[in-house]
């Protein structure tokens, strides 16, 4: 079986309609700017797949979902999404491969990508250790617990017919392990939490090939004092977590900004502020250090605001299109 963007014989140890898509033709398929919300899993059904059908109106061609402790069940969230949402991608961002066997994981996303061609993305990631035992698991060596779940997953059966083109995979990673598995074995990786020049560095461990799409947290104010607000808000279970903090460490940042609630520094480097024309910079330099797609992730105080206001004004900025009456 061959990938529509690569054409490489598929070897050993890949997932039977999973991966092998190629990373550059994923590139093409979701586009250098992207909707990330993580509103839509705290809004009912309908006013997610209402969002949903409004950011695809704006131009947005896909939209990431998040898993966390407590949130709705990733595969049936991006199972409605995209019943209800159509032409939107819609990629999981990032499901947690504690939360299910690896024969799960393969089928839900096969019988996605079977039903929905070409429209929905399978982001793997390992979560985090805190996570992992309050969901009563046993938290292992990221990498080779990585390597050994796709290996599960390449030899899962499953009955169904398999989608007509293979499901994209991408993996979240930050580290260079992760980053290298990633290119491996998936499409691309999907890094989180993390400043621009990890964009670099990720391109340069990646290679040219694979897809590198960046979560980018923004918030559309000129209020310094209101944006560093919400933006602390936000950052402040991933500033306690150790392979955050190291990662950070890596790219010139110290115990004074990783302590308490972050430095200005740390944060205004994390999490895009200001107008309009602010944000679109940030993008651009994402795009000029070599992410494929910058993935908007709008931040604001209530937790159920999908920021379409703010997605309007981006998309007339990063994709020309007109906004929404």
């Amino acid at each position: 079986m061959t990938g529509p963007g690569n054409g490489v014989e598929r070897g050993a140890g890949q997932i039977p309609g999973i991966g092998g898509y190629g990373g550059r033709a994923l590139a093409a398929l979701i586009g250098p700017v992207g909707a990330w919300s993580w509103s839509l899993h705290h809004l009912s059904a309908d006013h997610a797949a209402e969002a949903a059908r409004r950011l695809r109106s704006l131009g947005f061609p896909m939209t990431w979902i998040p898993e966390v402790l407590g949130s709705k069940e990733i595969m049936a969230h991006a199972g409605l999404l995209l019943a209800t949402a159509p032409g939107m991608v819609v990629a999981s961002g990032i499901a947690n491969i504690y939360a299910r066997d690896p024969m799960a994981m393969a089928n839900g996303a096969r019988t996605l990508g079977e039903a929905y061609s070409g429209r929905f993305v399978l982001g793997l990631g390992v979560s985090s250790e805190r996570t992992v035992v309050l969901r009563g698991g046993t938290y292992g060596r990221p990498v080779a617990t990585m390597r050994g779940y796709l290996d599960a997953m390449a030899a899962a059966p499953y009955a169904g017919p398999e989608p007509s083109s293979p499901v994209p995979l991408v993996l979240a990673a930050i580290g260079p392990r992760m980053l290298e598995l990633a290119a491996e074995r998936a499409d691309g990786a999907h890094p989180f939490f993390a400043p621009v020049a990890h964009t670099a560095f990720a391109r340069r461990v990646l290679g040219p090939a694979p897809c590198l799409a960046i979560a980018q947290p923004m918030i559309l104010t000129t209020d310094a004092d209101r944006a560093r607000r919400i933006a602390r808000s936000f950052a402040a279970h991933y500033l306690t977590m150790p392979h955050h903090r190291a990662n950070l460490g890596r790219f010139g940042f110290g115990e004074a900004d990783l302590a308490g609630q972050g430095s200005d520094r740390l944060i205004d480097a994390l999490v895009a502020w200001g107008d309009v024309d602010a944000l679109v910079r940030r993008v651009r330099e994402h795009h000029e250090a070599g992410a494929d797609q910058v993935a908007l992730m709008i931040r604001s105080e209530a937790a159920d605001d999908p920021g379409l206001d703010a997605y309007r004004e981006l998309a007339v900025a990063l994709l020309g299109t007109a906004p929404e009456a």
